[in-house]
C-alpha cells in the first residue's frame, strides 16, 4: 500500500508501518529490515521490566545531576521516577536502573517480548544500547513493544505506558502530538551510534503506536543523521499521513 509519497520524504528517513492488530507490514523504506540496529534509549523499557522481575515491580526514584551522570541533558533531570525517565529518556535514571538487573531478568523478558538477542556485554551501559552492544532487527523491535503494550495491563508495565504517552504529549517525541493535532500516542525516542556506510554522529530512532488506547497501528522510524527528538517530527508527519491521508 502506498500510503507515503516517497519523493515527498528524504532520503535520510527509514520506517517501518505495521498493523498492530495483525503484526503485518503495511509499509515500509528499509531494504534491511532483517539487518539489527542499536536501537539505544528504545531499550530502555525492556531493561525496566528485567529489573521490576527481581524488585516486587516496583521502581526506584534517582537524582539525575546531568552530564556528570551520564545523561544527554547537561542540567540534569533532577529527582526523577520511572514515568519521567522513559518521558524525557533519561539516560542517568536507566544507567542507575541497570545496575542492578541480572542477566537471568533480562533473558526472561527477552523471551516474554520475543527477543532473540542480548547484549554482547552485560555492564550498564551495554543494556541501555550505549556502544551499539544490543542490536535488534526492526522487525523484532516492533513486536517487542506491541508484546509490551499488549501486557499493559500487567505489574510492572502501567508507568512505561504513562510514560510513553507523555513522551508523545510533552516530552522528548512531544513533535508527534503537534503533528496530528495534540491526539493521543504513545512513543519512545533514542539517539544511536550511525551504522551507515556514510557516517554521521548518529542516527534518531522513534517507536510510536497510534492510538494510545489500543493501539492499531505501530511506526518505527530512523533518520540519519539526527537525535531522536529531531526524527519525532518526521515520525510524527508520518503518522498524520497514515492516520489522516495525505
Amino acid at each position: 500500500m502506498r500510503l507515503f509519497n516517497r519523493r515527498l520524504i528524504a532520503s535520510s528517513v527509514s520506517y517501518v508501518l505495521v498493523d498492530a492488530h495483525t503484526k503485518d507490514v503495511i509499509a515500509f523504506r528499509r531494504p534491511d529490515f532483517g539487518r539489527p540496529v542499536p536501537p539505544v534509549s528504545l531499550l530502555n523499557p525492556f531493561v525496566a521490566l528485567a529489573y521490576a522481575e527481581s524488585h516486587d515491580f516496583k521502581y526506584p526514584v534517582f537524582n539525575c545531576r546531568g552530564a556528570i551522570d551520564g545523561c544527554w541533558y547537561p542540567p540534569g533531570h533532577g529527582r526523577i521516577g520511572i514515568t519521567q525517565a522513559i518521558e524525557y529518556s533519561c539516560n542517568a535514571y536507566f544507567l542507575k536502573l541497570a545496575q542492578t538487573v541480572s542477566a537471568h531478568d533480562l533473558r526472561v523478558v527477552a523471551e516474554q517480548l520475543g527477543i532473540s538477542t542480548t547484549p554482547q556485554a552485560f555492564t550498564p551501559a551495554a543494556l541501555i544500547g550505549l556502544g551499539g552492544l544490543w542490536r535488534i532487527t526492526p522487525q523484532q523491535l516492533a513486536h517487542a513493544y506491541l508484546n509490551l503494550v499488549e501486557q499493559a495491563d500487567g505489574p510492572a508495565e502501567p508507568p512505561l505506558i504513562r510514560g510513553m504517552a507523555l513522551s508523545a504529549e510533552a516530552g522528548t517525541t512531544s513533535a508527534i502530538a503537534s503533528a496530528i493535532g495534540g491526539r493521543a500516542a504513545l512513543a519512545k525516542s533514542g539517539t544511536a551510534p550511525c551504522i551507515h556506510s556514510r557516517h554521521a554522529p548518529g542516527d534518531g530512532y522513534v517507536m510510536v503506536l497510534y492510538p494510545a488506547e489500543s493501539p492499531r497501528l505501530l511506526l518505527l522510524v530512523c533518520v540519519h543523521g539526527v537525535p531522536g527528538s529531531r526524527a519525532a517530527a518526521t515520525a510524527g508527519q508520518l503518522l498524520r499521513i497514515a492516520v489522516d491521508g495525505p
